[in-house]
């Protein structure tokens, strides 16, 4: 599937089509990542899992409490 690099606003972008977005099940405000392997580019779906959303939020929560004074004192 060929596409072209195009000027949206001040940046730059690819349009992906209709079809391949219904195929993927992929909608404006989805989150992609871009990886580079070599000389390619390739497209692939993050999606956080509950899992890993809650494994974030307890490192979170643990740095919050670890440094609590720090960030009250940074809050002022």
């Amino acid at each position: 599937m060929n596409t072209t690099i195009r000027k949206i606003g001040n940046s730059e972008g690819v349009i992906l089509p209709r079809e391949l977005l219904d195929r993927l099940n992929l909608r404006a405000g989805d989150s992609i990542v871009i990886v580079q392997e070599g000389e390619e580019l390739r497209l692939r779906r993050t999606e956080d899992t509950a899992e890993e959303f809650e494994r974030k939020m307890k490192i979170a929560r643990e740095r919050m409490k670890k440094y609590e004074v720090a960030y009250r004192a940074l809050a002022k």
